[in-house]
C-alpha cells in the first residue's frame, strides 16, 4: 500500500519509519519551510524495535494516490495542516487519525470521504527533523471501518500490535479516558507520570478524572473497560511525561480544549458532573497564566 504521513512528529514519524522499513511506500507531507531542513530520511532510535534507518519521499503537499493518509498532528494545527492534503488529492483513499481526543473524526468527515478511527499507545518523540525517539510501546488501535484488515495487515509487517475494538465510540473514549487524566495531572502538577501516580492527592485527581471520562463516554455510547483502562496507569513508566506536559514545557500550544473539551462539554450534555476534570483544567490554565506574567 502506499501511505501519506500528515504530522511527521513522534507519532507521524514513528508511523512512517516503521511501514518504510517494512518496504512501504510512504511520503512524508511537510510544510516548505519544515521540507527544507529536513534529512529526506528517518532515523529512529527504540528500545522496542531496535534502532533503524528508513527511506521515505518528501513533499510540500499530496500530489500522487495513496491508499492511506495517515494524521498525526496536534489539535490546534489540524486544520493548517489539512492544506498539505487536498480533498481531490486524497480521493478514495482511506484516512486514519491517531490523535488525542474525539472531535477530529466528524471534521475529518466532513472533509474527506472515507475515514477510519484510530488510537496509539506509545512513547515517541521527535528529538529534532528526521530523528525520532521511542522509548515504550506498539499498540494501534482501529475501530470497525474501510480497508481496516488490509491497514492492520500492513501496521503488523512493521511490527505493530493491532487491536480491534468493537466500536468507534469505544475505541475513542476509553483512549481519552486514559490520556484524559494523564495528560491533566502531570501537566497541572508539572511532574512525571510516577510522581503523579505515588502522590496521594495527584493520584485521586487522576482516578476521578478518568471516573468521570468513563461514565461520560458510557452516556454518548461507548462501552469502555474501567478496569483495563485504570490498570494502564499503573503499566505507564514512572519517568513518562505526557506529551501536553512536554508542550507546556517547550512553550507550545496545549491540546487542552481537545482533550478535556469533550469531557465537560459531552457531560453537561448527559447531566453528569465533572468536578475533577475542571479542577484539572483550571489548575493547567493557571500555571500558563503564571508563566505569561513571568514572560513580561
Amino acid at each position: 500500500m502506499r501511505h501519506a504521513v500528515l504530522g511527521v512528529g513522534g507519532i507521524g514519524g514513528l508511523i512512517g519509519g516503521g511501514l518504510a522499513r517494512a518496504g512501504a511506500d510512504v511520503v512524508l507531507l511537510l510544510r516548505p519551510e519544515t521540507l527544507e531542513g529536513h534529512p529526506g530520511r528517518l532515523r529512529i532510535e527504540s528500545v522496542v524495535f531496535g534502532d533503524f534507518e528508513a527511506e521515505v519521499t518528501l513533499a510540500p503537499e499530496l500530489r500522487g494516490d495513496v491508499d492511506v493518509l495517515w494524521v498525526t498532528v496536534k489539535a490546534p494545527q489540524l486544520e493548517a495542516a489539512l492544506e498539505l492534503a487536498p480533498v481531490e488529492r486524497v480521493g478514495h483513499a482511506t484516512v486514519v487519525p491517531l490523535m488525542n481526543g474525539v472531535d477530529h473524526v466528524s471534521l475529518l468527515r466532513a472533509r474527506y470521504e472515507s475515514v477510519l478511527a484510530g488510537s496509539i499507545g506509545v512513547e515517541s518523540e521527535r528529538v529534532e527533523p528526521g530523528f525520532i525517539r521511542h522509548r515504550r510501546g506498539t499498540r494501534v488501535a482501529l475501530a470497525p471501518g474501510p480497508s481496516r484488515d488490509a491497514i492492520a495487515q500492513e501496521l503488523r509487517s512493521a511490527a505493530f500490535d493491532v487491536g480491534h475494538p468493537p466500536d468507534e465510540p469505544t475505541l475513542l473514549w476509553e483512549k481519552l479516558a486514559f490520556i484524559a487524566p494523564l495528560a491533566l495531572t502531570t501537566t497541572a502538577a508539572g511532574k512525571t507520570a510516577g510522581a503523579v501516580r505515588t502522590n496521594p492527592v495527584w493520584s485521586s485527581r487522576l482516578l476521578h478524572c478518568c471516573d468521570e471520562t468513563l461514565a461520560v463516554g458510557r452516556a454518548v455510547g461507548a462501552t469502555p473497560d474501567a478496569p483495563s483502562v485504570r490498570g494502564l496507569f499503573d503499566a505507564v513508566g514512572a519517568d513518562m511525561r505526557t506529551s501536553m506536559q512536554k508542550d507546556f514545557d517547550a512553550g507550545r500550544q496545549l491540546e487542552l480544549d481537545a482533550i478535556a473539551g469533550p469531557v465537560v462539554r459531552s457531560g453537561l450534555q448527559h447531566g453528569i458532573a465533572t468536578p475533577a476534570t475542571e479542577e484539572l483544567v483550571s489548575l493547567v490554565e493557571a500555571r500558563l497564566a503564571e508563566r505569561a506574567i513571568s514572560r513580561g
